[in-house]
């Protein structure tokens, strides 16, 4: 019983770090990972003397951690501004990342004199940019919504090819593998990743939709679960379970998600939780010790991945593409690395692959390093680049309730403060038929509406709307939040 509370009063002091290292993250412009990191050390075997160095249990617990990462990373994703650049984040998460891998893998061999193995395994853990680094720092800035959805693809996608290739590079087929055959078994595994995510989120979606939970509570853990079940069926089925999760979720997020905001809440709190976890767990695993001697290393393999490397796969990869040399500029700093490489690094070590420690040691002082100069210079470069939007798009808040009996959908709507909503009244919103906003709660009071009642800042509104007329009648509420009572005048769609 004592141990249980030691390791609940950890736990929740844990979970108090997380949220307080969120806040401090937003006023630095950190990543959070660098807080949690910084506790795992602080309780380590440098700090408070804790030992760990279980490589096995970080490995299996990190690709959960990170499945979580993604799940929430693709619940949160639009595909209507994610689309547009789809193609090009398809091209950066594949050859871009095997232009990065083969630059990172012959400067180390060059250079530091690793066989060929090792460099491969180099540089593939530092080709893919982190998901949850590029979320938390990259979803503050206002970005041109081709460049955002581009790196958020990118991020999504990008650990699924960097995972095989490392799986297969750490097992014992690595030796008469032809370069021809990784590349099939590469391929394969993420083709079988893209259709098993496609279709169970399709399932997902169908499931979601018609079912009738008892509990509002119980759509957030149903979505979060069939996430999950994405993922592992990937890792079952020898295909890319990482690429299964990001598009399961995908298709489930932009679906007619009942108990939207419910369901984001809560896979945005799981996501902080496996991330803190996740980082923490690797600043455990870290040894100090080993820090100083790996530094040259890092800073060499940094500076190739960095200066070099990604620079060179942007290029590249925006050839078929219209990308001003200002927004490769930025793709090619954003290249943001977190978890991802770290864990990644792991694999090798389970596999009991000679001088795999060294590996995780070199990624865990890269990875450090670079988010402190490349994290905080991030708005700086934006705004020089102009590739910073000078305003953020106004939204509406909508959060959905199904009325299976009816046939119908229940909107609640919140007027923002920027909202364009403000000053529109009832009968200028011209809803389609079928949807009418029923009530407008204002300072706690709830009216009826009628044609000439005014929306104004603060309020929420209820707007019933059935099956057939659900999806315009949210686009005409965007539309407006963004564009006011002339949006369509102004070429604003709602999408």
């Amino acid at each position: 019983m004592e141990d249980f509370n030691t390791v609940l009063l950890a736990s929740s002091a844990l979970l108090l770090v997380a949220v307080v290292s969120v806040r401090l993250a937003d006023r630095t412009g950190l990543p959070s990972l660098l807080i949690y990191l910084g506790v795992g050390l602080l309780v380590g075997e440098a700090g408070l003397g804790i030992q760990f160095s279980d490589y096995e249990v970080t490995s299996e617990l990190g690709l959960l951690a990170l499945a979580l990462i993604l799940a929430e990373g693709g619940l949160t994703t639009r595909w209507s501004v994610v689309r547009p650049a789809l193609p090009f984040a398809v091209v950066l998460a594949t050859v871009g990342v095997a232009i990065s891998v083969a630059v990172v893998a012959g400067l180390a061999v060059l250079v530091l004199g690793v066989d060929t193995r090792t460099a491969v395994i180099l540089g593939s853990v530092v080709a893919s940019t982190d998901a949850a680094a590029v979320f938390s720092v990259l979803r503050k800035l206002p970005l041109r919504a081709r460049l955002r959805s581009a790196l958020e693809a990118e991020s999504g996608f990008n650990d699924a090819p960097v995972v095989v290739l490392v799986v297969l590079a750490s097992s014992d087929s690595w030796a008469t593998t032809t370069p021809l055959e990784a590349l099939g078994t590469v391929l394969l595994e993420l083709v079988g990743g893209a259709v098993l995510g496609l279709v169970l989120g399709r399932l997902g979606r169908e499931l979601l939709s018609r079912a009738a939970l008892s509990s509002a509570g119980l759509y957030p853990l149903a979505t979060v679960a069939l996430c999950l079940l994405a993922f592992a069926s990937g890792q079952a089925l020898h295909v890319s379970g990482f690429l299964a999760v990001y598009l399961a979720a995908l298709v489930i997020g932009n679906s007619t998600l009942p108990h939207r905001r419910a369901v984001i809440g809560f896979a945005g709190s799981t996501a902080l939780l496996a991330e803190a976890g996740l980082f923490v767990l690797l600043g455990l695993l870290a040894s100090p010790d080993r820090f100083v001697e790996n530094v040259p290393a890092a800073l060499l393999i940094g500076a190739a991945a960095t200066f070099l490397a990604r620079p060179l796969a942007v290029a590249v990869s925006a050839l078929p593409f219209s990308l001003s040399w200002r927004e490769q500029a930025f793709l090619s700093w954003a290249g943001l690395r977190g978890a991802v490489p770290i864990v990644i690094a792991t694999i090798p070590v389970t596999e009991g692959l000679d001088g795999a420690e060294r590996v995780v040691d070199v990624v865990f002082v890269l990875v450090v390093l670079y988010t402190l100069v490349q994290a905080p210079t991030l708005p700086w470069l934006g705004r020089r680049l102009r590739v910073v939007e000078s305003s953020h798009a106004v939204d509406v808040e909508v959060e959905t309730a199904p009325l299976d009996e009816m046939g119908a959908d229940l909107l609640q709507v919140r007027v923002t403060h920027d909202s364009r909503l403000h000053g529109v009244y009832v009968e200028e919103l011209r809803l389609p038929p079928g949807a009418h906003v029923t009530l407008v709660v204002r300072d706690g009071q709830g009216l009826v509406p009628k044609q000439h009642t005014q929306f104004l800042h603060g309020d929420q509104l209820l707007v019933v709307a059935t099956n057939g007329a659900r999806d315009a009648a949210e686009a005409r509420l965007r539309a407006v939040a963004r564009g006011g009572k002339l949006a369509r005048w102004n070429g604003e769609q709602g999408t």
